[in-house]
């Protein structure tokens, strides 16, 4: 036990050191413009086991888990479900489904060719987009900004929404039925917890609640905190994938919000960005495996334009009427980009015996390079918007 306990404390202090580290190397790099995930991710890479072997991925694979859902918990939570009856929203539903005909039809291509054995998991993978992932680089270059926010965190949600649900009912582990009763009961039990602080407004509780929110006793945190793990034991236990509840998380969150807490995103962004989403990140490097990569290069090259023609280019089409070319253009690359899924689907496929562990390791890779590429093209469209049209970047009539 002194052992286990040992090698965790290493491993989350190297963990801890590569995260402290990132925002000092993205500052000597600024002129880069390096995204801070893609140098965790790297770090991870670099003291995982393939390379230096300084930390053990095992040994923090439950805070490792925990980050994950901090960063799907923040996309929630960035979500206002109302968008979907707006224009945006029900762009982003379009453009998924425009990009789910697309997927079928690649997969089975490659299927046929002998390339792709898991079709479903594969299938998903090109369909999602990672709004958890790109939420902090948006925030850093201020692209949440004027109208195109909306339809950036819709197309988001959407790709990342969209699929965990597909998951839960094709890739659930109970079985497609069950999978669909379980996202049903999930479904039901975040309703309930959205609505319960109505129950309790005005209320002694309320108060004591309200009173201890900047106080040590922290008390929006600690019920935030415990609502999340759990949405996430809930969604394990029914077999779901733990992201579906997660996301769950931050969309009660985000009904809780408006009424009742004052700068709780600012914490969340302590906690989650400042502890646990780098874990997450770092993690999710240290599990890269190099070996199949360097075997077979050529599957994480089509696996990362696949991304793009699949994902990002039917965008071009499906806004052509609500947005200029150069937002089109600069919305292709944001939704293209994915990772978080794309471990998930991978370890799934992995565990299923389904997927080739090559396919596993070259999805993967995709979705690390296309976090280190997409979002960069897609900062240079903004800013050159930006220069050209003012702070904005909105066309000046």
């Amino acid at each position: 036990m002194d052992t286990d306990l040992g090698l965790g404390l290493t491993s989350l202090f190297i963990v801890a050191l590569v995260a402290a580290i990132t925002p000092v190397i993205v500052g000597l790099l600024g002129w880069m413009r390096i995204p801070q995930v893609v140098i965790l991710i790297l770090g991870g890479v670099v003291v995982g086991p393939h390379v230096l072997d300084l930390a053990d991925p095992g040994s923090i694979v439950l805070l490792s888990n925990v980050g994950l859902g901090f960063l799907f918990l923040m996309a929630g939570y960035e979500l206002d479900l109302a968008i979907f009856r707006q224009r945006a929203g029900k762009l982003a539903l379009v453009g998924w489904g425009v990009t789910m005909v697309l997927a079928i039809g690649v997969v089975a291509a490659l299927a046929a060719a002998g390339l792709v054995r898991a079709f479903v998991p594969v299938a998903l993978g090109l369909t999602t987009t990672a709004l958890g992932t790109l939420l902090p680089i948006l925030r850093d270059n201020n692209m949440l900004r004027g109208s195109f926010s909306s339809y950036v965190l819709a197309a988001g949600a959407v790709g990342e929404f969209l699929p965990v649900v597909a998951i839960a009912i094709f890739l659930g582990s109970h079985g497609r039925f069950i999978g669909l009763i379980s996202l049903v009961a999930v479904g039901l039990l975040g309703l309930v917890l959205s609505l319960a602080p109505r129950l309790g407004r005005g209320g002694r509780i309320a108060r004591i609640l309200r009173e201890g929110e900047d106080a040590t006793s922290q008390t929006t945190l600690r019920w935030t905190v415990a609502m999340l793990l759990l949405l996430l034991v809930i969604a394990s236990d029914f077999g779901l994938d733990s992201v579906l509840g997660a996301f769950v998380a931050g969309v009660v969150l985000h009904r809780w919000a408006p009424g009742n807490v004052e700068g709780l995103d600012h914490k969340l962004d302590a906690v989650g960005y400042g502890f646990f989403i780098p874990i997450f990140f770092v993690s999710s490097g240290m599990g890269l495996d190099l070996e199949s990569i360097i075997h077979a290069p050529g599957r994480l090259v089509l696996f990362f334009l696949l991304l793009l023609i699949v994902r990002g280019l039917p965008t071009l089409a499906v806004y052509r009427t609500a947005l200029p070319w150069q937002r089109r253009l600069e919305l292709v690359f944001v939704v293209s980009t994915a990772l978080p899924l794309l471990v998930a689907l991978s370890e799934i496929g992995l565990e299923t015996g389904e997927m080739l562990p090559e396919n596993a390791a070259a999805l993967v890779g995709a979705g690390v390079l296309s976090v280190l590429v997409y979002p960069a093209i897609a900062v240079a469209i903004d800013r050159r918007l930006a220069r050209t049209h003012g702070e904005t970047g909105e066309p000046v009539p």
